[in-house]
């Protein structure tokens, strides 16, 4: 069988397709075989007012492709720029392993997978920032 798979923690959240989604008091596993079902976690959720860097920027793109709230098509070049953009100050090895990988996964229309490497960024990027501010 091919498709998403969850693996869901004891009240954890989901949304999909617009309908929110709270697994029971035990671990489960949920199967999604629909293929372009919009799914997303809400523990990996980014709120509008936590939008203050330019990865969560991009973050919140893809994730707003994923909830179902921005259609691909729409949100490709702004992901593509916001990636490009991203990969002009994090210049480390590593970094560009994590662009290069979300950009392939927008250019396969695989947000899900943009939004993982992305978000793989938040703690550099975090680092980053609290080093300047010092």
């Amino acid at each position: 069988m091919t498709g998403l798979v969850l693996k869901l923690a004891p009240k954890e959240r989901v949304l999909i397709n617009g309908a929110v989604i709270e697994n029971g008091d035990r671990r489960s596993r949920l199967a999604i075989v629909t293929p372009n079902a919009h799914i997303l976690r809400l523990r990996d959720a980014i709120h509008p007012e936590e939008v203050t860097t330019p990865v969560r920027r991009v973050c919140y793109i893809a994730q707003l492709v994923l909830s179902g709230d921005a259609e691909p098509v729409e949100a490709r070049p702004q992901l593509l720029r916001g990636i490009e953009q991203l990969s002009q100050v994090l210049t480390d090895f590593d970094s560009r392993d994590h662009l290069a990988a979300a950009t392939q996964a927008v250019m396969d229309g695989q947000h899900y997978l943009a939004l993982k490497a992305l978000r793989s960024l938040l703690p550099r990027e975090e680092r980053l920032l609290s080093a300047c501010a010092s």
